[in-house]
């Protein structure tokens, strides 16, 4: 059973999407919003598995809620709109469906035939997407207030640091933000620098059209990481969702590629602390690691390790992120040697490959 959250500022459309989609026997609408702020509540309250959004709505409107919720947290959505000039459109906003309004003398009978066959035919999509979507930790309870236990980094991979560095590895953390921020890193990076790993928390389902996505704005070669990849230069691998991303030294000194189904990390699968772990373990001083935009703390704990034991860590400034989290947290753990803008990653990244910054 798929949940849904229906978007629509007209209670009688809600009423009439609602009747429809609970009358398919794969889906169940989960409750209904008036607007993109109430949208927004409501999708941290559910986690819905799908979103249908209307395009005219008060207050802010559908493409640009669209848009927002494409950029921070990525999840299927379908636009329902009498608005079906913007039908192209909405895709390259990262829509996944669009179904038009009825329109004048349309039955209703043909407008839930068209609601029925375009949500039937997502279900291969929410299958991966809900397959291995994230569910929360239970609570534990303390001094009678719930709180979320967070495992370290130590119970998914254990920290042998790389007592001499290895070759140049290039690693990326970025949370809340980074989708749009790693694009335009990306577009300014040439095609013949070291490997690059990133891990962007981004939910089951969606890394590897964002893998893709990277891939057609660079000059790097972006993959989906799987398991057994040898990492070449110019080429990046990032993280799927909902798997840990480690990097691993052979014999050879080559680095190869590792996933890890296991527990969160610092409330996150993939995690930033279990790559750069990783990358501090295989490639120790001989690593840059950069800390991009993003809520919470993940990556604080290995990047200080990665600072510690020698490596380049650099951290995306206040002015330039979306959310001043994660960069944040690591600059006051003092594991950090350059906070720079956004618009400046690239070259860094450059000067780092020619032995520029160290």
């Amino acid at each position: 059973m798929y949940t849904v959250l229906i978007i629509d500022d007209s209670a009688s459309m809600r009423r009439i999407l609602k009747d429809m989609i609970n009358s398919i026997d794969e889906f169940e609408v989960i409750s209904d919003a008036t607007d993109a702020y109430d949208a927004r509540e409501k999708i941290k309250q559910y986690e819905p598995d799908l979103v249908t959004i209307d395009i005219n709505m008060p207050k802010m409107d559908g493409v640009t809620f669209l848009r927002n919720l494409m950029r921070l947290h990525p999840m299927p959505a379908v636009v329902v709109s009498g608005e079906s000039v913007r039908g192209n459109d909405i895709f390259d906003d990262g829509a996944v469906g669009f179904i038009p309004k009825p329109e004048n003398g349309e039955s209703m009978v043909k407008f839930q035939a068209r609601i029925k066959d375009t949500l039937l035919n997502l279900t291969f999509l929410l299958k991966r997407y809900t397959l291995k979507k994230p569910k929360p930790l239970k609570p534990l309870k303390k001094h009678n207030h719930e709180i979320e236990y967070k495992i370290h980094p130590d119970e998914v991979i254990k920290l042998h640091q790389a007592t001499f560095p290895g070759s140049k590895l290039i690693a990326i953390g970025s949370s809340t933000g980074g989708v749009e921020s790693l694009i335009k890193v990306f577009k300014n990076l040439p095609g013949d620098l070291p490997p690059i790993v990133i891990t962007q928390h981004i939910p089951y389902g969606f890394s590897s059209s964002f893998a893709q996505r990277l891939n057609a704005n660079s000059d790097v070669i972006v993959y989906e990481a799987k398991d057994g990849m040898i990492l070449e230069r110019g080429h990046a691998y990032l993280a799927p969702g909902n798997m840990h991303l480690v990097i691993d030294k052979k014999r050879d000194g080559k680095y190869v590629t590792r996933l890890l189904d296991t527990k969160k990390v610092s409330h996150h699968k993939p995690s930033v602390d279990v790559l750069f772990r990783s990358v501090n373990n295989s490639a120790g001083g001989g690593a840059m690691a950069v800390i991009m935009t993003g809520m919470g703390d993940d990556g604080t704990i290995a990047m200080k390790e990665l600072h510690d034991n020698g490596a380049y860590t650099v951290a995306q400034n206040k002015q330039s992120c979306v959310v001043f989290g994660m960069p944040a947290k690591a600059i006051e753990a003092n594991a950090i040697k350059d906070i720079i803008h956004l618009d400046e990653i690239a070259q860094y990244i450059i000067d780092f490959s020619k032995n520029k910054r160290k």
